[in-house]
């Protein structure tokens, strides 16, 4: 009896050890790590089986850990070393999280660990060699977006990871060159990844000899030397090779034809010259090739009728020529094809969308002739068409007509005539028509009302008629240009039902009868142009109902009576022209009408008034000792202005010789500290920071320094420019110190004290290590921020902005919300700073007028910079910009062409439509949910908006983002925005020690999205 229970003792020996380790170790680490959301509340010593647990697989028939997947867990912390008691452990999926610090060099000690995601966190310093030399079992290593710096790991190529499959180390900041030891990570390699680092140098060769590698990141963030070495078209496995804005320079080696197996090529936004090489021809199996935005010139290739797969071809912003092969309007499967701003010439291919395929084609500002193609839309799926900017003529095809899909219609500036396809304007997904520019006849059409239509611009045409009642149908229309045209008849009162119009142009025209007073319920109507028609009756004075009207132009037609009084209380006007018809009476003298001169009146001779002449009737005699009167009034007023003059130059004078004084004063006076809490440095502390190498900042209205007081406390020094302190010009030190000295909030930054003299004035602010956004997102350390970081931000800054306008009194304007101007502290918590250009609103909900425009060219309000009028809505559009600047990662203004800013780019590639958004999504972001960025896009679209009243408020903006859409796909559901090559699929549960490793290494091989979860896309 005694042997058999020394035995079964022995066997649960032999079992009980390792189980009640790993729960140990596992613990531990639970301990180690922040868990706000408790995700790890299933870890306990109630429940010693580990198996159980959340995140945790065990070996079948033990219970061996053997699996550990904690991904998007929202964990900190750094990564427990503890892990490395975990003997049997195979898989490590701690990606997604929120993790710091370095890499344990203890997990080297995970002798069978097979797959090591440690992706999207903030670990930093540089990759321990210790894995490298023992984690002999590795098949997959994840560093993707991290703060990783140092060169490339070099040991990972010494052959002591022979099994390894699957690297991407992208999305860091590693410097130097590309290893060319990385020729020799083996045979097993199919996926590399070094994208969106800081490499430079040149592309080794030795690359090529990966011949069994399937994708290739090495673009983005990256700035290398030289070009595309021809020893890569050995890697004849290659499906995917995207080397996309990475500094490349030279001609497209020809060897790239030997990849057989290539489905996407992408060389776009480089330096690459020459000309597309023919053997291209033969990537039979490619299905998207971008090389835009490079310096590429010759032909197209005829070699190119072969790339049957081809959906995808973009060639735009390179210097091509010649014509634009026919056989591209015969390749079966295209769906894009983007070839603008180059000088293809010569007619669009004709049966371009008979493969019912065709989704967007865009050849603008080419030097392209003919007509266009019959059967764009011949598979009801062609949804932007822009051809603007060419030679084109003949008749815009009927079935354009008939194309429900259609969403984009930009043809302007071509030579097309005959009239504009009936059912067009009917079309339910029509967003926008550009016609302008052309030799179109015929009437505008009768039959109307696409819903979703924001824009007509149909200027310097040949089109005649009345205007249909029906355009009162456009509810969503916000441009209607119809200037330049021979349109006649009265202005259809309708046109009052357009809620959203915010430009109107019918000058240039016939219309005739009154100005419709309906027009005056257009509340959001700015620009408002009917100059140069056949225009008679009164003004209607209804047009005053257009609060925010800035422009009027009604001259040149034969309007009669009296300008209304109503019209000259319009505060919001600041360009009017009522010259050349036939008005009377006089002209007001209040309101904005005081500042405008008599061109605007001119023409006119019942007018009287400023400008004009006295308001009497008598003789000619008479008549002239009005204008004598008028003279010596003039004259007067200019020896008024001459003496007040004398005046104000002898005030300078003594004041100028006051302030010398003043500063002879100044000189041996003391510094003096004002604090707005309890401080333990003084004036000489923080005077003892301002060096040169200390500064970390320089705006408009000062240097920022960074300083250490005695006690090893860090705080920002801001110096501003000498200026006395009662001066209105202080570059915003008042404005700051009044605003900031009695703020504390959890989101703005803190003012802690000032140090001043007569001379010179020093902010002293608390010190944000982690800098500000707007470095963060354009200084290449955007990898860093992955999307919750990015959301968490922008409610945050929200909050602190919300707080100025609605829970200050009196509320407070900021005037210069960017991404430079919110801070990060050591845990990125934003905080919004810089007070420079302050105000506070006296009136709330009014207006205030300022003299000069306040702000930073791409963010600024377009209200703001017409009127110079502002109120706390021209905040939230700037705030509208940092969102998209979080979205996409692209500053405001630079990036997208001459004189179109993010707010226009992103509404063009959009068309406004959130659903689109994955089409402007920062690249650098590795997985997101793709239904919280649409929730984002869609409060920075209501910010954007174009009339300040459509923009909700900063505590709406708050409430918004602080609640954000809760997406649960059902199984096998798939996103919207998610498309082909981004498939979600679940998890693979891990059940045996070999199951475990082989999916590791599938789901990184073939298909490196599939292991997210199934609300997040990849990009």
């Amino acid at each position: 009896m005694l042997l058999p229970l020394v035995l079964l003792l022995a066997a649960l020996a032999a079992i009980d050890p390792a189980s009640g380790s790993d729960a140990d170790a596992l613990l531990a680490a639970k301990a180690a790590l922040d868990d706000p959301t408790g995700a790890l509340a299933s870890w306990t010593s109630t429940s010693p089986n580990p198996c159980a647990w959340s995140g945790v697989s065990c070996a079948a028939g033990s219970n061996s850990v053997v699996s550990l997947d904690l991904s998007g867990r929202n964990l900190s912390g750094r990564i427990p070393p503890s892990l490395s008691s975990l003997p049997a452990l195979i898989l490590l999926d701690l990606a997604a999280n929120a993790l710091s610090g370095p890499i344990p060099a203890q997990l080297s000690r995970l002798r069978r660990l097979a797959s090591l995601n440690l992706s999207s966190n903030a670990l930093s310093g540089s990759f321990p060699p210790q894995l490298s030399r023992r984690l002999r079992a590795l098949k997959v290593l994840d560093l993707y977006n991290n703060n990783l710096t140092g060169p490339l790991p070099v040991e990972i190529a010494a052959g002591t990871m022979p099994e390894l499959s699957h690297v991407h180390l992208g999305g860091n900041f590693f410097s130097g060159a590309i290893p060319a030891a990385y020729g020799r990570l083996g045979k097993n390699l199919r996926y590399l990844a070094v994208s969106g680092n800081e490499l430079s140098g040149n592309l080794p060769p030795e690359l090529g000899n990966l011949t069994s590698l399937r994708e290739l990141y090495i673009g983005y963030y990256n700035s290398y030397s030289g070009g595309i070495p021809k020893e890569f078209g050995n890697m004849t496995e290659l499906v995917r090779f995207d080397a996309a804005n990475c500094g490349l320079s030279g001609e497209i080696p020809p060897e790239l034809g030997r990849l057989a197996k290539l489905d996407t090529l992408f060389l776009q936004v480089n330096g690459l010259t020459d000309a597309i090489p023919m053997e291209l021809g033969n990537l039979g199996s490619l299905s998207s090739l971008d090389l835009s935005n490079n310096e590429l010139s010759g032909e197209i290739p005829p070699s190119f009728a072969e790339l049957k797969n081809l959906t995808l071809f973009n060639l735009f912003r390179n210097k091509l020529r010649g014509n634009i092969p026919e056989f591209v309007g015969d390749l079966p499967g295209l769906e894009v094809l983007q070839l603008w701003e180059n000088n293809f010439t010569g007619g669009i291919p004709r049966h371009l969308g008979r493969n019912g395929r065709f989704q967007l084609l865009d050849l603008s500002s080419n030097r392209l002739t003919g007509t266009l193609p019959p059967e764009l839309c011949a598979g009801g799926k062609l949804h932007t068409l822009i051809a603007l900017g060419n030679s084109l003529f003949g008749a815009i095809p009927e079935s354009l007509g008939e194309c429900r899909s259609l969403a984009r219609v930009r043809l302007g500036e071509n030579f097309l005539n005959g009239s504009i396809p009936e059912g067009l304007f009917q079309l339910p997904n029509l967003t926008q028509v550009e016609l302008q520019g052309n030799l179109l006849s015929g009437g505008f059409p009768a039959m109307a009302g696409a819903s979703n239509l924001g824009g007509i611009i149909l200027s310097n045409n040949q089109l005649t008629g009345a205007l249909p009642a029906s355009i009162g149908s456009f509810s969503g229309l916000q441009k209607l240009l119809l200037d330049q045209n021979a349109f006649s008849g009265p202005i259809p009162p309708e046109i009052g039902r357009l809620q959203q119009l915010s430009k109107a142009d019918l000058s240039g025209n016939s219309f005739d009868g009154g100005v419709p007073p309906e027009i005056g319920k257009c509340r959001l109507l700015t620009y408002l142009d009917v100059s140069r028609n056949n225009l008679s009756a009164e003004i209607p004075p209804a047009i005053s109902g257009m609060r925010i009207l800035n422009y009027l132009n009604l001259s040149r037609n034969h309007l009669e009576g009296e300008i209304p009084a109503t019209i000259a209380a319009m505060q919001s006007l600041t360009a009017v022209d009522f010259s050349y018809n036939n008005l009377s009476g006089l002209v007001p003298a209040t309101g904005q009408f005081s500042y405008f001169n008599a061109t605007s009146f001119l023409g006119n001779p019942g007018l009287c008034g400023p400008y004009l002449g006295p308001c009497h009737s008598g003789s000619a005699g008479a008549d002239h000792g009005g204008r004598t009167h008028g003279g010596l009034s003039s004259t007067l007023k200019l020896i008024i202005v001459l003496v007040l003059l004398a005046f104000s130059i002898v005030f300078a004078a003594m004041a100028i010789l006051k302030a010398r004084s003043l500063k002879k004063a100044s000189e041996a006076r003391a510094w003096k500290l004002t604090a707005f809490q309890r401080l333990e440095f003084t004036c000489d502390d923080v005077l003892d920071s301002l060096k040169e190498e200390n500064i970390i900042g320089k705006g408009g209205a000062g240097t920022v320094y960074k300083g250490t007081m005695r006690d090893g406390e860090h705080v920002a020094v801001k110096r501003l420019s000498t200026m006395s302190r009662g001066s209105s010009h202080d570059h915003g030190f008042s404005a700051e110190i009044q605003t900031l000295g009695s703020i504390r909030h959890r989101y703005i930054v803190r003012l802690l004290g000032f140090c001043s003299n007569n001379e010179t004035n020093l902010l002293v602010y608390e010190y944000m290590p982690n800098g500000s956004l707007g470095e963060l997102l354009h200084g290449k350390k955007g990898c860093h921020l992955h999307w919750d970081t990015r959301y968490k931000i922008a409610v945050e800054a929200a909050k602190g902005l919300c707080y100025l306008h609605h829970d200050c009194s009196p509320p407070i304007l900021h005037r210069d919300v960017k991404s430079n101007n919110i801070l990060l502290d050591s845990d990125f918590e934003a905080h919004v700073a810089d007070f420079g250009l302050a105000k506070f609103l006296q009136d709330s909900g009014t207006s205030e007028c300022m003299s000069a425009i306040a702000g930073s060219y791409g963010y600024i309000a377009p209200e703001y910079a017409y009127t110079l009028k502002v109120d706390e809505k021209s905040d939230v559009y700037s705030f509208g910009v940092v969102l998209l600047e979080l979205i996409t990662g692209k500053k405001p203004v630079g990036e997208f062409g001459d004189g179109v800013d993010i707010v226009q780019w992103i509404k063009m590639m959009t068309d406004s439509s959130k659903e689109r958004v994955i089409k402007i999504m920062d690249p650098r972001l590795s997985t997101v949910p793709v239904h919280e960025v649409m929730h984002v896009f869609y409060v920075a679209l209501l910010c954007v908006e174009e009339q300040s009243v459509q923009r909700p408020t900063m505590r709406e903006v708050v409430q918004i983002l602080s609640e954000p859409p809760k997406l649960i796909p059902k199984q096998g559901e798939e996103l919207p925005g998610s498309g082909e090559g981004d498939e979600l699929d679940p998890a693979i549960p891990a059940e045996t020690v070999e199951s475990v490793s082989n999916e590791a290494q599938e789901q990184q091989q073939l298909s490196p999205k599939s292991s997210l979860p199934p609300n997040l896309i990849s990009i």
